[in-house]
């Protein structure tokens, strides 16, 4: 029996190594000594007989076996959450711990809440509104219970689940020249004003590399993190952008013309839980609210 704890513990420090990506922030997080997690990432690779870690600089880095091993070990860990009881032993009030960044928090979810809290009474709900990198830091860490994001997250330790999918489209100004076109091909953007989003986030790369493709250069005016700022901008007449129309558009923006673009890029809208923790009952009925009450668009369809 005290080997198996040994193990857990060992188990217990290699996914905390993982999902926070240092041994102080999984010391942090399991509440132990920085060199006691280092201890067991130590005893689990000589039980394994192979390296986990990649350590060089003072990073620390999982190898694919170690990310191979911790998926294996989701089941394990579901199932102690379960009999731990992240639903039973919650409290009937305890509140939903909600993180939502602010296009989808002010453009959709502050309504699906309002419309939950009343058809639910009793139930509670803390709603935070936060950039997606403070969204994920916070599920890592268990301050929230569930996330909502059209981010393209690729974290360990975090787990999407889409229940809505949309295509990109081209935002312009209703005096446009394009338009005029009923769809917009990226040759179509040649020398076209272009307001890009910041390179850290994830369509950047994906709309750089349809350029380089086809072999064409937008002339970019400007870059930004959200996609209401890069619609004013598209109302102020700026140039045109390349957008995730749900949920901004869904209804439409005065001054804003919007045509189908050319590339196949998809966004997920996605609920983010931690990984290896079910959701709490309360969690789950807001999730399925949501699914339901979500309106027809034009723009997404469910996933």
């Amino acid at each position: 029996m005290t080997e198996h704890r040994h193990r857990l513990r060992e188990f217990e420090s290699l996914r905390a190594v993982i999902t926070t990506g240092t041994t102080i922030g999984a010391a942090r997080r399991l509440g132990i000594s920085q060199s006691a997690v280092s201890r067991s990432l130590s005893q689990l690779e000589a039980r394994v007989g192979r390296s986990l870690f990649l350590r060089r600089s003072g990073r620390i880095d999982p190898t694919d076996e170690a990310l191979r091993l911790n998926e294996k070990l989701d089941p394990i860990f579901e199932t102690l959450a379960d009999i731990e009881g992240a639903e039973w032993a919650t409290p009937d009030n305890e509140p939903l711990r909600l993180i939502v960044p602010p296009t989808l928090a002010h453009h959709f979810v502050i309504s699906r809440v309002a419309s939950f809290l009343q058809k639910n009474e009793g139930k509670q709900l803390q709603l935070d509104i936060q950039a997606t990198d403070v969204l994920v830091a916070g599920i890592l860490d268990l301050r929230y219970d569930l996330g909502l994001t059209s981010a393209m997250i690729q974290r360990t330790g975090v787990h999407l689940m889409p229940w809505r999918r949309s295509q990109v489209v081209c935002a312009m100004p209703s005096n446009h020249p394009l338009s005029e076109k009923r769809v917009v091909t990226p040759q179509d953007l040649e020398g076209v004003a272009l307001i890009e989003f910041l390179r850290r986030l994830g369509t950047r790369a994906i709309t750089e590399k349809i350029f380089a493709r086809a072999g064409i250069r937008p002339k970019q005016v400007a870059e930004t993190a959200t996609n209401m700022a890069a619609l004013e901008l598209v109302r102020e007449g700026l140039g045109v952008t390349l957008i995730n129309p749900f949920p901004l558009l869904s209804s439409g923006m005065e001054g804003v013309v919007v045509r189908p673009f050319d590339a196949a890029i998809f966004y997920d809208t996605s609920f983010v839980l931690p990984s290896g923790r079910p959701p709490s009952q309360l969690a789950r009925q807001f999730m399925q609210f949501v699914k339901l009450t979500t309106p027809h668009d034009k723009y997404s369809e469910p996933v």
